[in-house]
């Protein structure tokens, strides 16, 4: 059985855990350390994921941009060129990728959030343990495998 990190937080040791939570310094958002030599960080995953997200969608205005200034002030008809897509068709497509960040930055926020508030690896449908594994894949994740299946499995209305 692996240390959970609502398990580090709460100091709850573990068979394989060789270091717990009251083995850090207070207020420290460092990762236990397992037996096998594996560790997550969720925070430092968070962040990271923040930064790559921060600078793709600043990657994504400036394309937007570009697109635009670059009929701003010519006569293109592309609605009616045979050659290829048109610019409201990429004007499109790059304003969803970029909603897409969005979303994936409010919910890398709420994942903080919910870490600093000592609720981040508890399921927000059962209460129970999200799991390492899950959290490690999907750090953002607030359902447990069970409840994800089950919310992946129900008829959308």
């Amino acid at each position: 059985m692996r240390m959970t990190r609502r398990d580090a937080v709460e100091g709850v040791v573990h068979q394989n855990v060789t270091r717990t939570a009251a083995d850090l310094p207070r207020g420290s958002t460092a990762a236990p350390v397992y037996a096998d030599g594996m560790t997550f960080d969720a925070r430092a995953a968070l962040l990271t994921k923040r930064a790559e997200t921060t600078q793709r969608l600043k990657g994504l205005d400036e394309s937007f941009a570009d697109i635009v200034e670059s009929v701003r002030d010519s006569n293109l008809d592309d609605e009616h060129d045979p050659e290829g897509s048109t610019v409201a068709v990429s004007r499109a497509q790059v304003a969803s990728l970029a909603q897409e960040g969005r979303e994936q930055l409010r919910e890398i926020e709420a994942a903080l959030r919910r870490l600093d508030d000592g609720a981040y690896g508890t399921c927000a449908r059962c209460s129970g343990p999200i799991g390492d594994e899950r959290l490690e894949a999907r750090p953002t994740a607030t359902l447990c495998i069970g409840c994800a299946q089950q919310e992946n499995a129900s008829p959308r209305r």
